[in-house]
């Protein structure tokens, strides 16, 4: 049967049927396919299910790993900031203890004070005793010696109190002029001592004042401050690592000094322990005038006359710059810098001349060679130019002026010459008149006179002079 045979029917129901079954065919490719499809994508939520609780725990762990290293540096953060806090704490708890131990110490200076002020007034109370005692035994010996003397002389009450009033007037003067000397002697002493004190720290307000009789070590001192205010680590350790640099730095700076003083003078062979100490000059003041500034002038000037009158050029420079090198040393050694200077010379080996010269310089020993005159004016020179103590020309000459005129105000003055830039003023007394007694006191109410009327660095020395010339003619 072929298909043209078929009814119409039949082909339009088979054609039906045909569709149906492609259809249904169709609809359950299609339900295959979407059920395959919705396996695979329950597998793959499965999957990103696991994926997700995995990646989940791992951020957890990492948090955790976080978390654990954020608690460790807080905490170590906190034991920084706690050791911090301690030191600080331990470095106000030096400071407070240096503070008693510096307040004590002033509160045992001012007690010593106290009891040497106490021991002075009970030495005065004896001594205004002795006084009050020696002016009874000058009124028993004022009435014996006015009826001796009207009766045996036959002097008048009048005359005879003038006689008396004489000698006892002078034994007085005698008897003030050595408790004068002995007061200056215990004075001297006590300065000696307080000039054996280290460096003193002022904690002034808003500022830190530095003194010290020992020059060095004040700059030592002076420098470490500033390094340690500039650097902010105040502590122990640190302060004696400053301190240790800065010494280092200063010794160098004090031998190059040296060594470039020697060189520019043209002097070799000199001890280092001398050219160590000509360095140290350089943080030395006498009169505000810098010591090793003046060193280098007088070796010069000598070095200028020594070469004029046709002596030893080299030795003169040698002696002018080495002349003051015991102001280097004088906070440590009793005695006029002058003989230090020369003793210290001495011992490293210098030649006597270089030695004589030395200690003549300031008259402490009379010179006896043509270069310890040439040491001693260069010295002179450069002490007294115009300049050379930071002070004017008229203010110079004005207080050269006042001295001499202060001199010159009391009884018995024949010539006063203010010398040594002022340093010093001699006076020469008509013998006649003053007495060696007078000459002393003299000497002493001159020096209160100048205290109390005139302003000067440092100290001046007055230099009372009574000459006695006998005269004969031989024929």
């Amino acid at each position: 049967m072929t298909l043209d045979m078929l009814s119409p029917e039949l082909l339009g129901v088979g054609m039906a049927l045909a569709i149906l079954v492609s259809v249904g065919v169709g609809f359950l490719l299609v339900w295959l396919l979407v059920r395959r499809r919705l396996d695979q994508a329950r597998g793959t939520g499965e999957q990103l299910v696991r994926e997700a609780r995995e990646e989940a725990e791992r951020v957890r762990r990492e948090a955790l790993v976080q978390a654990r290293d954020v608690v460790v540096h807080a905490k170590a953060e906190f034991e920084r900031e706690a050791r911090d806090k301690r030191q600080e704490v331990q470095a106000l708890e030096r400071r407070v203890q240096q503070r008693e131990e510096h307040l004590e110490k002033k509160l045992e200076g001012l007690e010593r004070r106290e009891a040497e002020a106490t021991r002075r007034e009970k030495g005065l109370g004896a001594q205004e005793k002795a006084v009050a005692e020696q002016e009874g035994r000058y009124r028993e010996l004022l009435q014996e010696a006015r009826l001796a003397l009207e009766r045996a002389a036959g002097l008048s009450a009048a005359e005879a109190r003038r006689h008396l009033l004489q000698e006892v007037e002078g034994e007085i003067r005698l008897e003030t002029a050595k408790l004068v000397k002995q007061i200056e002697e215990e004075a001297r002493e006590q300065a000696d001592r307080k000039a054996k004190e280290n460096v003193i720290i002022d904690d002034t307000p808003e500022a830190v004042v530095l003194s010290g009789f020992d020059p060095v070590r004040r700059e030592v001192a002076r420098l470490a401050m500033e390094r340690l205010i500039a650097d902010g680590r105040i502590h122990p350790a640190r302060i004696e690592e400053v301190v240790a640099k800065v010494q280092e730095e200063i010794e160098n700076t004090i031998r190059e000094a040296g060594e470039q003083a020697a060189f520019e003078m043209g002097v070799h062979g000199i001890h280092p322990e001398l050219i160590r100490l000509v360095g140290r000059l350089k943080y030395r003041t006498s009169f505000s005038q810098n010591v090793y500034q003046h060193s280098l002038e007088v070796a010069y000037l000598a070095g200028i006359m020594a070469g004029e009158i046709g002596l030893n050029v080299k030795q003169a420079k040698r002696a002018g710059l080495l002349h003051d090198i015991g102001k280097a040393m004088t906070h440590e050694t009793e005695g006029p810098h002058a003989l230090i200077s020369a003793e210290l010379a001495r011992k490293h080996g210098e030649n006597e001349k270089i030695v004589h010269a030395i200690a003549a310089h300031n008259e402490d020993v009379p010179p006896e060679t043509p270069l310890a005159v040439v040491v001693h004016a260069a010295d002179a020179i450069s002490a007294a130019r115009p300049g050379a103590r930071r002070q004017t020309l008229e203010n110079y000459v004005k207080r050269l002026q006042d001295l001499e005129r202060i001199a010159s105000s009391f009884p018995g003055i024949e010539k006063c010459f203010a010398i040594q830039a002022g340093r010093e003023i001699r006076i020469i007394v008509e013998r006649q008149t003053v007495s060696d007694e007078d000459a002393a006191w003299l000497a002493r109410e001159i020096a209160r006179k100048i205290e109390r009327e005139l302003t000067y660095p440092g100290q001046i020395k007055v230099h009372v002079i009574r000459e006695t010339r006998a005269v004969e003619y031989a024929r």
